[in-house]
């Protein structure tokens, strides 16, 4: 997954007396650093429909993250959570998905509202040339990415390791412990496979209000 290197360095205060100013440092660096992924579409030297997908997704992050800082948090923390989210997401658009994934809350993607609950998740994909897929790991030791105002995790019960001809699975994360205006991000991988072996990965984010 696309990463470029951060040389706007911005600096996390959270002394900050103002969350309204805050809000205003983290839209702008929001906008500064949807640059840098630009210039990674720049170096890919896509096929012109591509190059205009990915930009035209970058820009569509960036209006939402900006909208979601402005109307949806309340707290230092939440506009970290919404702004991660959004970075996250940028270099999801980024790399692109050269195999089809899908991951859905009560049929919403990408941008979503639930109650403290047990969240129900839908996770769709499906291969390139008769590939196989199968739910990957974020990192080494954690199967998923969770950035949260509150205390949320998936249940590892509803984890399915297997390989799919076409991955149509459900997830639980369980959000009983947050509270109303608690926002959650989230980060599933997922892997295309050919012969048990992994030739591509990818990553969808979701970002989750709690009402």
């Amino acid at each position: 997954m696309a990463l470029p290197s951060n040389k706007h360095n911005l600096e996390i205060n959270h002394d900050v007396s103002s969350i309204s100013n805050y809000r205003n440092v983290c839209v702008n660096f929001i906008h500064e650093i949807s640059n840098d992924y630009l210039e990674w579409v720049d170096y890919y030297k896509l096929h012109p429909i591509e190059d205009a997908k990915r930009r035209t997704n970058i820009d569509n992050i960036v209006q939402k993250t900006s909208a979601w800082i402005n109307n949806a948090t309340n707290t230092i923390k939440s506009i970290d959570v919404i702004m991660n989210d959004g970075i996250q997401k940028m270099a999801e658009a980024t790399a692109g998905y050269p195999f089809q994934i899908g991951v859905f809350i009560d049929h919403t993607a990408n941008y979503t509202i639930s109650k403290p609950e047990i969240i129900d998740i839908k996770l769709k994909s499906v291969g390139r040339n008769n590939r196989k897929t199968k739910l990957g790991f974020y990192q080494k030791n954690n199967q998923f990415r969770i950035d949260t105002t509150g205390n949320a995790s998936f249940d590892i019960n509803s984890i399915k390791l297997d390989e799919f001809d076409f991955m149509d699975i459900n997830l639980k994360l369980n959000a009983l412990q947050c509270v109303p205006l608690d926002i959650i991000s989230f980060t599933i991988i997922v892997a295309e496979t050919d012969k048990e072996m992994e030739t591509e990965r990818r990553g969808v984010t979701t970002l989750i209000k709690l009402v």
